[in-house]
């Protein structure tokens, strides 16, 4: 009886939610999109992927909120038990999906597929699933991902790593003493934005991508010095905004501007072209350190007001985390589609795409009511509660 009272859920932040949904709207848009694209310079939606940092400022808040005040009356293990509850089953869905679906993305982008043994495959679908990262030695696709039958469950990884810094030290931590912590991660922003390379990891060919966060996803010395990066100041920036409390109050429509500057700063296209490439370093440094924990802020001092507005934020608040982790396989095949026909009619190519990201949120929606829910239902009263 005494769990069912100390880790009862608290109340959400509902604005919260939507605008994770928002983003992962954005992220399957900047996926699809992504296909047709010349390169990073050349992207349409050109900033979806610091949609990955905004959820990172998400997370932080939310788990402050959700557990600062509860250690004590809470284990490391429960801690750990209610995390798992919430993100690893759909970790476990993604990866299934990937697997299914995975010989069907054969094709010149993807060289290893149609190579790869199905034992091979098994393999790397039960180690998705315990969301152990492959090595690149493992790679079954081409592209080195940590997962690939899932390829966004990369930042699942560092998600995972957070809680556990979170769990087992920062918890501890002082205002003063994590506000230092976030400066230093601040630095370590700039210096990947800013193409600094301080720590002398990035090889000379890393045009295209320079002066930016994309990344993370390999498990090699750069990539992982991205992926801590993107994770570090983000995530503990919003730890710090929950411990803080200073919320921005906006009494009408908070919801709709926080959306709408997400929206904003996700399809910004790319700055500086190829000769001031450091514009777009800047720009993505003051999404991430500056106007990401301002929309966090905002969203979390706004009231729902309005059947409209309560009930779209609640749709996809519902469906973000499960549209986030299981669109990729879909973008996996609309990538193999785009390269055996180069010379589809740009009405086949729309009407492809658009189906596409239907299909993707009605995916994520079966996802969430038939197999996400459920299940968390059933680990929470045979698994939490024990």
């Amino acid at each position: 009886m005494q769990h069912h009272t100390y880790l009862a859920s608290k109340p959400r932040y509902e604005v919260l939610d939507g605008l994770r949904g928002v983003a992962s709207l954005m992220v399957v848009a900047f996926h699809l999109f992504e296909t047709y694209s010349a390169g990073p310079r050349y992207q349409i939606i050109n900033h979806g992927y610091l949609a990955v940092d905004f959820f990172f400022v998400l997370s932080g808040f939310v788990i402050g909120y959700a557990y600062d005040d509860r250690w004590g009356r809470m284990s490391l293990g429960d801690f750990f038990k209610r995390r798992l509850v919430r993100l690893h089953p759909m970790v476990i869905m993604g990866t299934l999906i990937g697997a299914l679906l995975f010989y069907l993305g054969a094709c010149d982008a993807f060289p290893l597929v149609s190579q790869t043994p199905w034992w091979m495959m098994l393999l790397l679908l039960l180690l998705g699933c315990t969301m152990l990262p492959a090595p690149v030695s493992w790679d079954i696709r081409g592209w080195a991902e940590t997962n690939s039958l899932d390829g966004p469950t990369w930042s699942l990884l560092y998600e995972y790593i957070a809680n556990l810094l979170y769990a087992l030290f920062i918890r501890h931590f002082s205002k003063w003493l994590l506000a230092l912590f976030v400066i230093a991660a601040a630095c370590l922003t700039i210096d990947l934005t800013m193409n600094l390379d301080l720590f002398r990891l990035f090889s000379a060919q890393r045009t295209d991508t320079a002066y930016t966060v994309i990344g993370g996803w390999s498990l090699t010395p750069d990539q992982i010095y991205v992926g801590f990066t993107r994770l570090l100041y983000p995530f503990f920036m919003g730890l710090l905004l929950s411990r803080m409390g200073k919320l921005i109050r906006m009494r009408r429509g908070g919801f709709w501007w926080c959306s709408l500057l997400i929206v904003v700063m996700l399809a910004m296209p790319r700055l500086g072209g190829g000769e001031a490439m450091w514009m777009n370093g800047a720009y993505e440094a003051f999404c991430i350190l500056l106007m990401f924990p301002l929309v966090v802020l905002m969203g979390a001092g706004s009231t729902l007001k309005g059947k409209r507005s309560i009930a779209v934020c609640t749709f996809l608040g519902e469906i973000s985390y499960p549209l986030y982790i299981t669109h990729y396989p879909l973008i996996y095949m609309h990538i193999a589609w785009a390269k055996q026909h180069p010379d589809a009619p740009l009405s086949t190519v729309v009407c492809l795409s658009v189906s596409l990201f239907i299909f993707a949120i009605g995916i994520a929606y079966a996802s969430l009511k038939l197999y996400d829910l459920p299940v968390r239902d059933w680990l929470k009263r045979h698994w939490l509660m024990r």
